[in-house]
């Protein structure tokens, strides 16, 4: 994996992280957007952060939810997964 794309990850993940835990609604599991190149690539990267969410008590599909998209080594197709994400929350719930 080249830095650029693991500090994309990263990004990625921290600033969906306040936008999920404001944007749940009653009954629904607060939700991260991550965003990477594409799912081999960040394998192994996103079962550490999944491990360490458990680590911290936030278990997928139970107390967490994680959206996954992939933009299949296409750097073109951030912008357009970063709305769909806009999209999914609502744009009044990003800060």
């Amino acid at each position: 994996m080249r830095r650029r794309e693991f500090i994309t990850l990263v990004s990625g993940a921290a600033a969906f992280w306040p936008v999920a835990a404001r944007a749940q609604q009653a009954g629904k599991l607060p939700t991260i957007g991550f965003l990477g190149a594409d799912a081999s690539a960040f394998g192994p990267w996103t079962a550490p952060f999944v491990a360490r969410l458990r680590e911290l008590g936030w278990i997928e599909g139970k107390t967490i939810a994680i959206e996954y998209r992939w933009s299949q080594g296409r750097t073109d197709r951030y912008a357009e997964i970063a709305a769909e994400f806009v999209r999914f929350w609502g744009e009044a719930d990003i800060a």
